[in-house]
């Protein structure tokens, strides 16, 4: 990957592409306040299906939670590209991570590294961001993890 590749040619040498996005009644997947995006917590969903659920710590390890961080990371790329029209204007100003994990886990910055990485490898420098990863007691749909991102268009 060169530093001049596009970030769309970036996710193309991942082996990866930009999700769908499903609609709900209930939220929109984005909102704009002033130049900031505000992008609607994203599970680690893959076409309509869940791909894990439970704790960390006592359902799943940290390596799994790591995967499902980076998918999450995916959808809610393709939720912030579309808030931007394009996926090479997206930048990120922050991410947020939720763990479901067990209190004495202490591990919930390495899983949201692993989402990070997805960003940094993606964007390049747009990916890097200030960041929270927060464990919690459980998340929708006994989602092990959530992302929530607030990003410009660069």
């Amino acid at each position: 990957m060169t530093g001049s590749a596009s970030a769309s040619d970036r996710l193309r040498d991942l082996d990866l592409t930009l999700p769908g996005l499903e609609r709900n009644p209930s939220y929109v997947n984005h909102r704009a306040a002033g130049s900031a995006i505000h992008v609607s917590g994203q599970l680690p969903y893959r076409d309509g299906v869940l791909l894990g659920q439970g704790v960390v710590g006592r359902d799943l390890d940290v390596p799994a939670a790591r995967e499902l961080a980076r998918h999450a990371a995916l959808n809610a790329l393709a939720v912030a590209a579309e808030a931007v029209g394009d996926l090479d204007r997206v930048r990120i100003v922050q991410m947020l991570v939720f763990v479901a994990s067990t209190p004495e886990l202490g591990e919930q910055s390495r899983v949201a590294d692993a989402a990070g990485e997805l960003l940094v490898q993606v964007l390049g420098e747009n990916g890097r961001h200030a960041r929270t990863a927060i464990g919690v007691a459980g998340l929708p749909r006994n989602s092990p993890v959530e992302i929530q991102l607030i990003c410009t268009a660069g």
